[in-house]
């Protein structure tokens, strides 16, 4: 049976504005839909881009960082919150609800609301909320999330999906990774700062305490003439180099590059070390897969499911194993065939055609809804 393109709609404020994971992995998902024959519109606060495959609709916003002192209200927890609410008023002007068959956001609770409550003669577009920054709207006992709702659930790692599929139409699908951008290689380590001839661990993280980015730079402060690098920025920048200058002085590297040069710093490293305890995916272990980088990581669920046996796992808080896995991992052969192959399951085009296939049961299951 040939089924009909859909038309999407993919709302989210720091779409075209910031490249953090959630917003990537909507571009990337909207612009593999679109090249597939849907109608895909990407509303969000940035500017338009040159070259992109889909419409884009775009609605100003004030940003999150003016709200840092703002109070936390139900509905208003965060400057997040605060910051998609502003977005709103602009959302509202260009969002036309009898232009789509289904809307995505992973943001609660003014997108989520706002794209289900917006009716056109009668109807609105089935709703399928993406869990790219985590469940917590589908389970959370504060009240205002009693309004939360959807048609459909992505779920994007194995425990959000055993929560959420008994209380909505659920599809377990991953994030994914650009193959043509991130792949195996050697860029000029000089031009990050970098030494050409010593070993290099990388961490591409936020400085923020869940990152653990400090226990990054005690286990490898251990291992004599190995340096770290670490791209990302974060409150935690003056504590983290100040601890690096004591404990591995000159073997520190810390700096952050534009979204398109991330590729080349992957290339410049020589092993991935990540050591989040709390992230919904992890989307820097597909791309250092794809980068033919050996990984070293804490033994969690969700980076098992992501990177299967093609990782080094550690116990989290074990200093010591952490330090044994870095360099027993250095030292080992790179199988990047096998790395490659893994990462091979997570390409954008595989990804979207998993979309595909479950917004259209979801708009069928809508259609056969009795109107309003």
């Amino acid at each position: 049976m040939t089924l009909s393109p859909l038309r999407v709609a993919f709302a989210l404020p720091g779409l075209h504005r910031v490249d953090r994971g959630a917003e990537i992995a909507f571009i990337s998902v909207g612009s593999e839909l679109a090249r597939q024959g849907h109608e895909v519109t990407l509303i969000g606060s940035g500017p338009p881009r040159k070259g992109a495959p889909y419409r884009y609709l775009q609605a100003g916003l004030i940003p999150r960082e003016r709200f840092e002192r703002f109070p936390r209200l139900p509905a208003l927890r965060s400057e997040t919150s605060w910051e998609e609410l502003t977005f709103l008023p602009g959302f509202h002007k260009v969002y036309r609800p009898d232009e789509f068959d289904v809307t995505l956001t992973c943001s609660f609770p003014w997108m989520n609301w706002a794209l289900r409550t917006r009716r056109r003669n009668g109807r609105r577009p089935a709703h399928v909320f993406v869990t790219q920054n985590g469940i917590w709207p589908v389970q959370s006992d504060d009240r205002e999330y009693g309004w939360f709702g959807c048609e459909g659930l992505v779920c994007i790692n194995p425990e959000f999906h055993e929560i959420g599929r008994d209380r909505y139409p659920s599809a377990l699908i991953p994030n994914g990774v650009d193959l043509p951008r991130f792949r195996a290689g050697r860029s000029d380590r000089e031009a990050f700062g970098l030494p050409a001839d010593k070993p290099v661990v990388l961490m591409v993280s936020a400085l923020i305490a869940s990152k653990q980015v400090e226990l990054g730079i005690e286990a490898v402060s251990r291992l004599e003439g190995v340096h770290l690098a670490v791209a990302g920025d974060g409150p935690l920048r003056d504590q983290l180099r100040a601890r690096a200058d004591q404990l591995m002085p000159g073997r520190f590297h810390n700096f952050t590059t534009k979204a398109d040069r991330m590729a080349d710093v992957y290339r410049s490293a020589d092993l991935f070390l990540h050591l989040s305890r709390d992230e919904s995916f992890g989307n820097v272990y597909v791309e250092a897969m794809a980068s033919g980088l050996p990984t070293v990581a804490l033994d969690l669920p969700r980076t098992r499911w992501i990177v299967g046996d093609n990782a080094t796992l550690v116990p989290d808080g074990n200093l010591d194993a952490l330090s044994k896995g870095i360099t027993g991992t250095l030292a080992e052969a790179v199988n990047k065939d096998r790395l490659l192959q893994r990462a091979a399951s997570f390409d954008w085009p595989v990804i979207a055609r998993q979309y595909s296939d479950f917004l259209q049961d979801i708009v069928s299951r809508q259609k056969r809804k009795p109107e309003a």
